[in-house]
Formats: structure tokens, sequence, C-alpha cells
């Protein structure tokens, strides 16, 4: 109980602060009513979040959103004992020794993966966090949440600030895009990785195509290496995954005109660059990666069993196997929620959510604007980003309950897609009322 008061009063504070920021105060066709209603919604969805993993899956040890809690509490603790041991830890520094391994990570159960491919370790940055909210919570996850709410509250307004001069003539259903897919709702209300993926996210579309990147000013740089490095220490794959679009976007932008061709010859040589670096450095090779991160998933879904597995061909560390694979690689990505449909009511909501992935893009196609009226850099944009995280996802991830999580960052750009190519006009006027501002 001392748990829910605290939360509540951290939820006030935030609340009130957010009333005195302009960021939050002045977004274009979304009052800070709206803001305010939308935090709440959020901390409700993160309130539902607890609930599912503590009634309906209440093992504790494999749940995400209390492992990476129940881990920081090791970390927090060496703040009074070891006051060094804990600065080193929370940064990174000097802390990969036998020393930090028999006093601290042997009491974690998550700082060392069993299945490893020596990636980034993103698990790392996760009981760090919660560690750092342990300075404020007293341990109480109640706490926890509404953080994480807020924070994938500022991510997506930084998004949907970023997007909205693409699609002023449909601000509210941009709104609904960026905030209220049900896996961008459910997912980011967590104390889950997604919430910092979000952020990160949203600072660098801010920062980089959004209002913010017409001005000349420090903060912008701030912003968009903040973004950045969020995106890269929790999922670095989803970072890599925009930068082509985006430096393809920047080009169109710079200097209009052959908008296909660009995207096409930005992605060629980025790919290109990849692979021939893979061959400079093995240790660095892309398809080796993706083949290594589907063998591992592979391997944990061994060792935990779940009720959403499902085939995937093996992947070779070779260009062939990778091109053979990419249509199933698409179908898993936007499909597979369809073929798990008995294992929970969560896969009966995957499923829903995969038919709008498909509908929502085929009604806007059905009712869009001319051609020449299109923005097609925006357009090639957002669908760039959706195929190759699609691919990466499809690609490596065997489990549909994991996989319906990684897609997060992709659903508010397929709503994006939907609003580039509808004419509002030509929608039933309750639709037409729906999206428009």
């Amino acid at each position: 109980m001392p748990g829910i008061f605290l939360a509540i009063a951290w939820f006030a504070l935030l609340l009130f602060a957010m009333r005195r920021v302009r960021f939050f105060r002045d977004a274009p066709g979304l009052p800070m009513r709206a803001v305010a209603t939308l935090f709440a919604l959020r901390v409700l969805t993160g309130a539902a979040v607890w609930a599912v993993y503590t009634y309906a899956y209440p093992d504790r040890a494999t749940a995400d959103i209390f492992k990476y809690f129940d881990d920081s509490r090791v970390l927090h603790e060496a703040l009074f004992t070891r006051p060094s041991d804990w600065f080193r830890m929370l940064f990174g520094i000097g802390n990969d020794t036998p020393w930090f391994t028999e006093q601290y990570y042997r009491e974690m159960n998550h700082w060392v993966r069993r299945w490893d491919s020596g990636l980034h370790n993103d698990a790392h940055t996760m009981i760090r966090f919660n560690a750092v909210l342990r300075l404020v919570s007293f341990g109480h996850y109640a706490v926890h949440a509404v953080f994480a709410a807020w924070v994938s509250t500022v991510g997506a307004l930084a998004l949907y600030r970023a997007l909205e001069p693409l699609v002023r003539h449909a601000r509210r259903g941009l709104a609904i895009s960026v905030f209220l897919w049900p896996s961008v709702l459910f997912w980011g209300s967590g104390v889950l990785k997604e919430c910092l993926l979000l952020l990160g996210l949203g600072f660098v579309l801010l920062a980089a195509i959004g209002p913010w990147a017409r001005a000349l000013d420090p903060r912008r740089v701030v912003v968009l290496v903040l973004g950045a490095a969020l995106m890269g220490l929790v999922k670095a794959y989803v970072l890599l995954c925009l930068l082509p679009p985006l430096i393809a976007y920047a080009w169109c932008r710079w200097k209009p005109g052959r908008t296909g061709l660009k995207f096409l010859a930005v992605h060629v040589v980025l790919v290109s660059a990849a692979l021939l670096l893979g061959r400079l450095l093995p240790q660095l090779d892309p398809l080796y990666i993706l083949a290594m991160k589907q063998s591992d998933f592979i391997g944990l879904t061994r060792e935990v069993p779940t009720g959403s597995i499902i085939d995937l061909p093996v992947l070779e560390p070779n260009a062939r196997s990778f091109v053979a694979n990419a249509p199933h690689a698409l179908a898993n990505a936007f499909l597979s929620p369809f073929a798990v449909l008995g294992s929970g009511p969560l896969a009966w909501v995957g499923a829903l959510e995969s038919a709008l992935l498909v509908a929502v893009p085929l009604l806007a196609l059905w009712r869009r604007r001319p051609w020449s009226a299109i923005d097609r850099p925006a357009l090639l944009f957002a669908l760039a980003f959706i195929m190759l995280l699609a691919l990466l996802i499809g690609w490596t991830v065997p489990v549909v309950g994991a996989l319906v999580r990684y897609r997060v960052p992709l659903l508010p750009f397929v709503g994006l897609v939907a609003l580039l190519l509808v004419d509002p006009a030509r929608l039933p006027s309750r639709l037409r009322t729906f999206i428009a501002p």
C-alpha cells in the first residue's frame, strides 16, 4: 500500500511538471488535456501489464517487468556498501572482473545471458534503469511503472511532433497511430525496453526530420545524440534499420527529384558496405550476426518453453539464404499471430492488430489521393523502415509473443503510410471526422 501512495504522488508531480513545460503544452492538434489523459491511460495500462505478469503469467523469474527490477536490487544495494562499485556498474567502467562476478553478478539472474552471441547485452540497460529508479522508488514497483509510463509518453509525444508536419490534414489519425496501437500502448506502458525505445525513437526523429530539424540549435544535437544512444543501448537493430531511410529522406529533402532512385541507391550502397565490412571483419558480418541471433532465440525457446513457437527456416550466413527466406520473414512479421490463435487472449489481440496492419493501408490505398499530391519522400521513408524492421524480425524471431513486442516501433509508421496515402474527402463522414483535425 505505501508503494501505491508513493506512485500516486509521483504521478501527480510528473503531471504538474508536464503542465509547466512547453513541449507538452504546445503540440499542434494535441492539447495539454489530451496529453495528460494519454499519460494517465499509460499508467493504467502499466497496471494492466503488472496484472498480466502477476496473475496470468505468474513466473516472476521469467517475467520481463520483474526480472530486471529484481536484479536491480543487487546493483542498488552496492551504493550503500561500496559506492565505487555502484558507480562502475552503473556506467560500465571496469566492471567486467572476477570481483564483480563473485560479489554481484552471481546474485543476479539476468546480467549474464545463457544464450549470448557476444553482442551488446541490453539487459544491462534495463537493470541499470531500474537501479536508478530505486533511488526515488524505495523498492516499490508501482513507482517504476509510473516512470516507465511517463518515459513512454514523452517518447510518443516526440514522435507525434516529428511526424505531424507530414500529415497535418490528419492529426487525429496520427495521434491514434502513435499513441493507441494496442501493442504500442500495452508494451510501451510497462517497465520494459519498449518505453526507452520509444523515447529514443521519438528524440531521433524529432531532431532529424521534425520541426527541431530546421533550427540551428545545440539542443537539437543533444536530443539527437541522446535518442540514438538510447536506441543503441536497448535495441540497436532498430536504429540500424532507421538509418538508411533517414539518409535517403534527408537527401530527397535537400535536393528534390528522382525520389525512388535515391532511396534505392542509398539502401544498395549501405547494404553493400555492411556486407563488405563483414568480409573484412568477420565478427561484424551482419549475416553471421543475424544467423546467430536466430540460433540464440531458438536455443532460448528450448530452455524456456512457450505456447506461441513457430517454425522458422534456418538461416545460413550467406546472402542467398536471406533472400530466399525474405518472403517467409515478411509473412512471419505481419501474419504469424494467426498461426497461434488458440494460445490465449493476447494471441487474439495480436491477430486483430495484424488484420489492421494489412487492412488500414489497403483502405487508404483504395481511397488514396492523386499520386502527385502524395509526399513521396515521406512515404518511402516510412515504407523502407517498415520493411527493413519487418525483415529483421521475421528472419530471427520464432516466438509470436516476442514478435508482437518487437514490431512495436514499426506500428506508428504503418499508420503514417495510410495517412500519407488517404484522401480524407473520399472517406465516409464518420471516418473522416475520426482521423481529421
